[in-house]
């Protein structure tokens, strides 16, 4: 038993630190980008046929709160308006339509090609609803944008130029925050997120290997998704599939860093959960779907299949690590047990470069967006482990999702609800769409939180603090994400 144990630990952190030097990796090519220009094309809006037809989609579903917010937003963007059409693909079922219908006729008065597309049914969700947009869109080119996102009013005169190079299938822009110092929940969401946006996106698109267009805040070429078999709804990220199968056929991507496209983050635990479940396992399901089919394209060069698949098992990792985290108390009680194995747990202490590694590449991400300095690096230090900490507690919850995509189980897409949240704290305590109902992995992370407070004790009992600090980590990670789940129920 204690050699399977062994085995499986060893195999984990192995993995882990292979997915490690693969960010390593995507780091040194983005510190090589920044020593190019890009330098963006542009068209003289005067010359009408130099200006192409736009058509801005806009997936809705039950989003009261923030319509009013998006639309007026949307009718600010700069461009000729003989040549932007806009969709609201509107899947809502309660009172929102309504009020959504009255808001875009005042606008279609002001001159706006503004259109509200409703169907009977939500078949293939998202995917469902921007496919049969795309089926009587003017535009050459696809703008889309969730509910939550607030593009600057020259977003499509800096996007759409770059489609001059016919090559190009996409254009996706980086994510900002509009709230970002809302609460704890919000600050680690945009630590996490500013790291994919920043370095794992440019390092990926820097070297041709493939990115992800993110489900918003980007442009299609129209005839890109068509070549590429059109939006399909049978994985919960749509976006990452239609990009695996644009790549695939050989349409080049381009990522724009300077570009920001402020959002708003989930403010409640629950809406982050929901959002969290369905990225990690549409991402399995996309590993599933696609890893082996490019695996076997001859045309894919080997760093790239690399890449992708630690792209594609990114969410993954939470499993091995919600593993390593289950086997590392029995492997202190081993470790005391048998002074035989020493020469392997000093073996193994090599893979804490994992740990440096990421605290390196997470660095140059902060840097870049809050600057560097002494202040700015502690305050990093004390994200770094603070994200990482909840991160772990978010494990039971995100390999739940990692296992159900893997294991092809297949379940309903379930939007994030959106706020429109102001200065007050509890303002989103009166959003009818926030799920009120306490998930079976709650009382899973609670009896975590009670086995990592005994890994702390057996520190103490046994006089070892090599896993110390990752234990106070994860019992910390598991209590918040605990009683912030209970308590935003309350």
């Amino acid at each position: 038993m204690d050699i399977a144990i062994i085995i499986i630990y060893t195999l984990a952190l192995l993995v882990i630190f292979l997915y490690s030097l693969a960010q390593l990796n995507l780091l040194l090519n983005y510190l090589k980008s920044r020593k190019q220009d890009d330098n963006c094309p542009t068209f003289d809006l005067s010359k009408k046929e130099e200006t192409p037809i736009v058509t801005i989609q806009l997936p809705v579903f039950n989003e009261l709160y923030v319509m009013e917010r998006l639309l007026d937003n949307i009718a600010l963007l700069e461009y000729p308006n003989d040549k932007l059409e806009i969709q609201v693909l509107d899947d809502s079922t309660d009172e929102s339509v309504e009020s959504t219908a009255i808001h875009i006729e005042k606008l279609r008065q002001t001159g706006l090609d503004i259109h509200h597309i409703c169907r009977d049914d939500r078949t293939g969700f998202k995917a469902g609803a921007l496919k049969e947009g795309l089926k009587i869109a003017k535009g050459e080119f696809i703008a889309i944008f969730d509910a939550d996102f607030l593009p600057g009013s020259k977003w499509l005169l800096q996007t759409i130029p770059y489609f001059k190079n016919e090559n190009i299938g996409v254009v996706q822009t980086r994510w900002g925050h509009i709230n970002r110092n809302y609460s704890m929940l919000t600050k680690i969401q945009a630590f996490a997120l500013d790291f994919h946006f920043t370095m794992e996106q440019v390092g990926r698109n820097f070297k041709d290997h493939f990115i992800n267009f993110n489900g918003t805040a980007g442009v299609w070429r129209k005839k890109c998704i068509e070549d590429a078999g059109n939006w399909q709804g049978d994985t919960l990220t749509e976006d990452l599939d239609l990009s695996y199968r644009a790549q695939l056929k050989k349409w080049k991507f381009k990522y724009l860093e300077d570009v920001e496209t402020p959002a708003e983050l989930p403010v409640v635990i629950s809406a982050a959960r929901s959002q969290q479940f369905r990225w990690n396992k549409g991402a399995a399901e996309n590993f599933q779907k696609l890893y082996w089919k490019m695996l076997k394209d001859k045309t894919v060069p080997f760093k790239t299949k690399f890449h992708s698949f630690f792209h594609l098992l990114n969410s993954s990792m939470f499993l091995l690590v919600l593993l390593v985290a289950v086997l590392s108390v029995p492997i202190m009680y081993i470790k005391n047990n048998n002074p035989m194995f020493s020469w392997y747990f000093n073996v193994i202490a090599f893979f804490a470069l994992s740990t440096i590694i990421f605290f390196f590449c997470y660095w140059h991400t902060f840097k870049k967006i809050h600057s560097g300095g002494f202040w700015n690096f502690m305050e990093y230090i004390k994200m770094f482990f603070t994200f990482f900490s909840i991160a772990m507690g978010f494990s039971v919850h995100n390999s739940m999702a990692v296992l159900e995509g893997h294991f092809g189980k297949k379940s309903e897409f379930v939007r994030t609800p959106k706020f429109n949240i102001n200065t007050l704290k509890d303002s989103w305590k009166g959003n009818k769409y926030v799920n009120k109902n306490i998930s079976g992995n709650t009382i899973i992370e609670a009896l975590l939180m009670g086995y990592f407070a005994f890994a702390i004790y057996s520190a103490f009992k046994l006089q070892d603090f090599g896993l110390f600090l990752f234990h106070v980590m994860l019992f910390l990670g598991f209590g918040f994400v605990f009683f912030k789940s209970v308590t935003s129920k309350l």
